[in-house]
Order: structure tokens, then sequence, then C-alpha cells
């Protein structure tokens, strides 16, 4: 203990916890728990990318089987819906479920 000035008065005996071992692991675990506090839940509309009218003319007209849009206009005839097309729905979209904070027992 130090009096104000800064001088030593007396000594305290520290429990037997504070010579322990320190754990590396379970310092790594702490911290990566308290940092995947900071993570948003991520999420995408369950209708993004559905919102067409777009088919599929099945096989036997010599394209491929992609969903397209019909009517008439720029737009009739291009593929839609399917991933990998403009407008098209993400293959696999992040969930709104997903459990983003690590516990630690």
């Amino acid at each position: 203990m130090f009096d104000a000035d800064g001088k030593a008065v007396s000594e305290l005996s520290l429990p037997s916890v504070f010579s322990a071992a320190l754990r590396r692991d379970i310092i790594t675990k702490a911290v990566v728990a308290q940092q995947s506090h900071r993570f948003q839940p991520q999420g995408r509309n369950p209708m993004a990318g559905k919102r067409t009218t777009a088919e599929s003319f099945g096989v036997g007209r010599g394209i491929s089987r992609v969903p397209r849009v019909g009517g008439h206009g720029p737009l009739s005839g291009t593929a839609a819906f399917a991933p990998g097309t403009m407008g098209g729905r993400q293959t696999f979209p992040p969930v709104t479920f997903k459990r983003t904070a690590k516990l630690m027992n």
C-alpha cells in the first residue's frame, strides 16, 4: 500500500489465484466472444429477385431452360428469377437467424 506521497506503507499478500499460469486459449476465447458481439445480423428479403413473371419455356426450343420474362418490350425474353441472371435472386443469401454472437461457458 502507498500513501498520498507515493511512499510504501505496508504490503498485502495476494491470493494464490494471482500466481496461476495464464491460459492463452481461455483468453483468446473470451476476446473472440466479446468481438463477436459487434456483428450486426444480416438478411435479405425472402422475395428479393422473385417478384417477376418469368417462367421457363421448357425443352425443345434450342435455348437454355432459364426462366424468361414474357410479354412485349425491351425486357421480354430476358432471363430472370434464377441465380446468375440480372435481377435474379441470390444463390445463398445471408439469413437473419444465423447466430453471429459467440458465447463463453
